[in-house]
């Protein structure tokens, strides 16, 4: 049959196996110096090794290959403990791939005398059943698009700080952050902060390594920000990328990314993003060195 598969680039891969972990399924090992696919059956051709690739070796393409097995696939995961199946079928889920979920669920439900780990506490985790402590009310305009169990996912927007041109001088700069959340896990692309508007997606690392991050880059804009090196499930960010063009109709988009070479999968994921949307917006990208400097910026779709 056809389908989407991740594909290697052998010249541009170094074996780094930085995307080893982060095939859930146990598709890809490293062979002789270079990261390999083992098995078609294996690979659900969602991507979610392809932001943690230094190179940018990972794509995917559409071609003949054999029928993805969930089967084959839980049997592996559960050899490799609670955590894996749990980062397994979050990925499902944050995927829609509802069908293989319920095969998933299906397999351990029938194993689960078998199983080294609870599968009710498994299901808990996976489907956010576990209770959260009250939250105190929060004096912010709360988004209700994007409430969330968890009381940092609440949507908020509110007016930076401002200081008044007459205030005397002082060290301490106004945040010039416009909305919360921030984190792209968290972030709902559709969000009333984001329609039609100035988007900057960072690295998180460069609001650090920057002091007039606050004052040049992120005044008058909203925000987005990303670990391609540390952050897991980053397969879900090209999709909220997409949704930001096209649903939220943003008007241009700033990628601002360390000196570092994992940062280059953030800069991927914008590409791969761009490549499927319907409408296209500008992108300015900016290369921040490890003590702030600006190494290069340019327009680069």
């Amino acid at each position: 049959m056809e389908r989407e598969i991740v594909t290697i680039d052998e010249e541009l891969c170094d074996g780094c196996a930085e995307c080893i972990p982060n095939c859930h399924e146990g598709a890809l090992q490293i062979i002789d110096g270079k990261a390999r696919l083992i098995s078609d059956l294996m690979c659900d051709g969602l991507g979610a090794c392809i932001g943690h690739c230094p190179q940018s070796a990972i794509t995917i393409e559409k071609r003949e290959a054999a029928p993805y097995d969930e089967v084959k696939v839980m049997m592996l995961m559960v050899e490799k403990g609670e955590n894996t199946v749990v980062a397994h079928l979050e990925h499902l889920l944050d995927h829609n791939e509802t069908g293989f979920y319920n095969e998933a669920l299906q397999y351990l439900t029938e194993n689960e005398k078998t199983l080294p780990f609870s599968l009710k506490k498994v299901t808990a985790k996976v489907e956010k059943l576990e209770p959260e402590p009250p939250v105190p009310q929060q004096q912010f305009h709360l988004m209700p698009e994007q409430g969330g169990a968890c009381p940092g996912s609440k949507a908020m927007s509110f007016k930076p700080a401002t200081v008044s041109p007459n205030s005397p001088p002082t060290l301490d700069a106004p945040s010039e952050l416009g909305q919360w959340p921030v984190q792209m896990h968290l972030i709902n692309p559709q969000a009333v902060y984001f329609q039609g508007a100035d988007v900057v997606l960072a690295a998180d690392c460069v609001a650090y390594a920057m002091g007039n991050f606050h004052q040049k880059y992120l005044k008058g804009k909203s925000l987005a920000i990303a670990c391609p090196k540390l952050d897991s499930g980053m397969d879900s960010y090209i999709e909220k990328i997409r949704s930001m063009i096209d649903d939220a109709k943003i008007n241009t988009l700033h990628l601002m990314i360390m000196q570092v070479p994992c940062c280059g999968g953030l800069s991927r994921m914008v590409e791969i993003a761009q490549q499927q949307t319907k409408r296209k917006v500008p992108v300015k990208q900016t290369m921040v060195g490890i003590k702030g400097e600006i190494l290069s910026e340019d327009w680069i779709l």
